[in-house]
């Protein structure tokens, strides 16, 4: 069975963006591909996070993962900070990478253009993103549209590995991108992300979410007069609803006499109703910490597994001693 690999950041509550971004992916794919899905809990480190916070958020993913369907039974879920050979391959992957290719990431230049300030850690992000993909030797990497820049640049790196040292010892991942579903507009319009603030949770209570899908950002038009039927409200509502219905909304919002509020509230039973089974699920799981602690376990032991033989023939083929004496 080919091999699908990605990651998730907990730098915050998973999303609307994350979901149709890349976890829906997980889910379809798991009688199709041997998965292996990571919390990648040493990226977010870029941003110093509360440690508190830092440690939910974590657990707050894996317990996603479960609820939306991800099965460990096909799946394998792990921590990346339970792996310490990604570290050790960034390191050894960063003395092939060209400073330049670093420089050119997408991520740092828009990070550092909106004021946050750089570290080293930010600046090196694509290595570590590196060295967690081609640990694994996947086939296909599911990730957003604004990451594809960086699968780019880790087949960059690893072709320049290989040919460096003559030997083929990373596979070249494809991206596998939903193009429909690539990048989900947030509340305000611009693309779903924590970073700005945008974001629709699809586990928040009641209360929240509605307050979240309410500050959708629309225009002035008054109630009674047509509206764009392609706003954004229309174009999340594309996420959960049928063809008909869609086409029922657009009808109403170019009639006139039908309001964004109503719009909105049916957005808000739209994604009630695709996540019922999920949420509830999700509550279930959140009272058996053990389970989910097991899932973690198991995973780690698996990936550890491949992490290590990947390590020690890399460690070989640069020349470090270490792995050789101790045969």
């Amino acid at each position: 069975m080919r091999r699908s690999l990605s990651g998730i950041q907990p730098s915050g509550v998973l999303h609307l963006g994350n979901y149709f971004g890349a976890i829906k992916q997980f889910i379809e794919n798991q009688d199709k591909y041997e998965g292996f899905y990571f919390i990648a809990d040493y990226h977010s480190l870029t941003s110093s996070p509360d440690p508190k916070s830092l440690r939910e958020n974590s657990y707050n993913i894996v317990l996603d993962y479960l609820a939306l369907g991800l099965d460990p039974e096909k799946a394998t879920i792990f921590l990346q900070s339970d792996m310490p050979e990604h570290a050790e391959l960034a390191w050894i992957l960063s003395n092939v990478t060209p400073m330049g290719l670093l420089e050119r990431a997408h991520s740092f230049k828009d990070k550092t253009a909106k004021g946050i300030a750089a570290n080293a850690g930010l600046f090196t992000y694509p290595v570590l993103m590196a060295a967690d993909i081609l640990m694994y030797d996947p086939d296909i990497v599911p990730v957003g549209k604004d990451q594809k820049q960086h699968l780019e640049m880790t087949r960059d790196i690893a072709m320049k590995f290989n040919l460096q040292y003559e030997k083929e010892r990373f596979k070249l991942p494809e991206p596998g991108i939903l193009e429909s579903l690539a990048v989900v507009p947030g509340t305000d319009g611009q693309k779903m992300s924590k970073s700005y603030g945008n974001t629709i949770e699809m586990f928040a209570s009641k209360k929240n979410l509605k307050k979240q899908i309410m500050s959708v950002v629309t225009d002035s038009t008054p109630l009674e007069d047509p509206k764009d039927p392609d706003n954004n409200i229309t174009i999340l509502y594309k996420l959960f609803a049928s063809e008909e219905k869609v086409e029922e909304m657009r009808q109403k919002f170019m009639a006139g006499g039908y309001g964004y509020g109503h719009a909105k509230n049916e957005l808000l039973e739209a994604v009630l109703e695709y996540f019922k089974e999920a949420r509830e699920k999700r509550e279930e799981l959140a009272k058996n910490p053990e389970y989910v602690e097991a899932v973690l376990k198991k995973g780690a032991e698996k990936a550890r597994k491949i992490a290590h033989k990947k390590i020690t023939l890399v460690k070989e083929t640069v020349g470090l001693l270490g792995n050789m004496y101790k045969k």
